[in-house]
């Protein structure tokens, strides 16, 4: 966090935390990243979106997080506008208890997919939150090859990866626009993405709206899918997320007996961007890459050898 937004971010979260809610609460850092800082005071939190954020883009996803069309699906935001903020966009949002890193037991597996599929079967039109923003999946993946080639372009293990990135097509890689789906997507679907309800409710809810909008709803599985392809998550763990979406009604694609004509190219494409960033942190951290990212740059080694399907195109 730079040392003007710091105070100034401070002073803006306190000012959206309802009055006397939190008497004598200091506000906490809950992220700060080069593409976000987050700031949590009493029960509002602030996110400081990336300096590159497009505010029209932005302000579509905001009345998508706002519409009444998905209540229950989405946090929606405290505030229905963006607002500046030394050169960057500020939203804001009620504070919701995310997912107990220390028990991946308890994780919601079943509540995500579940929130996908209603996501995914949402009519865009329904929302009247006017032309919506591509889902931005692709996106970041092409961005974490980019930052690879920027930070280990020597490392060893950046030639696989490299290689299982020039398997994928170009829509995967953000070099063609996705035609292929129109369905209202989350964009970066992980297990951080997931809150409690700060109403009361309990129930879970989808944050993080800086990926969302149209594109293939496969993306939004593709990652559980391919920790599930890693040996990363447990089998048991995988078909409760898959069952779960099929009972919740979510794209045909995806619900069918055999999701991976779907999935493939996404599952993929993920594969290679957590590989990617793997590699890029742990070289400008200057330290080996572990177990986990081991198994993903491995991972992207097989898949270099191995044709991708012909993916949600194809299984139409």
């Amino acid at each position: 966090m730079t040392t003007s937004l710091a105070p100034a971010l401070r002073a803006a979260v306190r000012g959206a935390s309802h009055p006397g809610a939190c008497d004598g609460c200091t506000a906490q850092t809950l992220a700060d990243r080069p593409d976000a800082t987050v700031v949590r005071h009493g029960a509002a939190v602030a996110k400081a979106h990336a300096p590159d954020t497009d505010a029209a883009a932005l302000r579509s996803r905001l009345a998508v997080a706002a519409a009444p069309a998905l209540a229950g699906i989405l946090l929606p935001p405290l505030r229905p506008e963006a607002a500046p903020l030394h050169g960057r966009l500020v939203t804001f949002w009620p504070y919701g208890t995310p997912v107990d890193p220390e028990h991946p037991e308890d994780a919601p597996w079943e509540a995500a997919a579940t929130l996908l599929a209603r996501l995914h079967t949402t009519p865009p039109a329904s929302l009247a939150a006017g032309p919506l923003p591509p889902m931005r999946g692709p996106l970041k993946a092409a961005r974490a090859l980019a930052r690879l080639r920027a930070s280990a372009p020597g490392h060893p293990a950046a030639c696989p990866v490299r290689r299982a990135w020039a398997t994928l097509p170009p829509w995967a890689r953000a070099e063609a626009p996705c035609d292929h789906a129109r369905a209202l997507c989350h964009g970066d679907l992980h297990l951080g993405q997931l809150v409690r309800s700060p109403a009361g409710s309990g129930r879970w809810l989808l944050i993080d709206i800086d990926d969302l909008g149209l594109g293939d709803p496969a993306w939004d599985l593709a990652r559980p899918a391919a920790w599930f392809a890693c040996g990363l998550l447990a089998p048991d763990d995988w078909t409760r997320f898959l069952t779960a979406y099929r009972r919740a009604g979510g794209a045909p694609r995806l619900s069918a007996p055999d999701p991976w004509p779907a999935l493939d190219v996404p599952a993929r494409a993920l594969t290679v961007q957590t590989a990617a960033l793997a590699v890029a942190k742990a070289t400008e951290a200057g330290r080996p890459l572990d177990e986990v990212e081991v198994a993903v740059v491995d991972a992207c080694d097989r898949m270099a050898g191995i044709p991708a399907q012909l993916g949600p195109t194809a299984a139409k």
